[in-house]
């Protein structure tokens, strides 16, 4: 399924609105994210993580997404 939800300048999918929600309920206890270990708790590979945080890096959703680190896994600094 590909449905889309609104939220700031251009529609999510459900697997990126899944993702935000997922970063904002963290990001008060925790700055760093690995894909793989984002994915293991949605159930997404850490590809399909690293595909969709780039759509919330560019977007106004109310959380700063910077591409970190590639060690082990891609590793994203969030700041909500």
């Amino acid at each position: 399924m590909n449905a889309t939800v609104d939220g700031g300048d251009e529609a999510l999918t459900e697997k990126q609105r899944r993702i935000l929600d997922y970063l904002k309920a963290n990001a008060d206890t925790q700055t760093y994210f690995k894909s793989r270990l984002i994915g293991r708790e949605l159930g997404l590979s850490a590809k399909e993580v690293g595909t969709n945080m780039t759509v919330l890096e560019t977007g106004d959703y109310g959380v700063t997404v910077e591409k970190w680190g590639y060690s082990t896994s891609t590793t994203w600094r969030i700041e909500a």
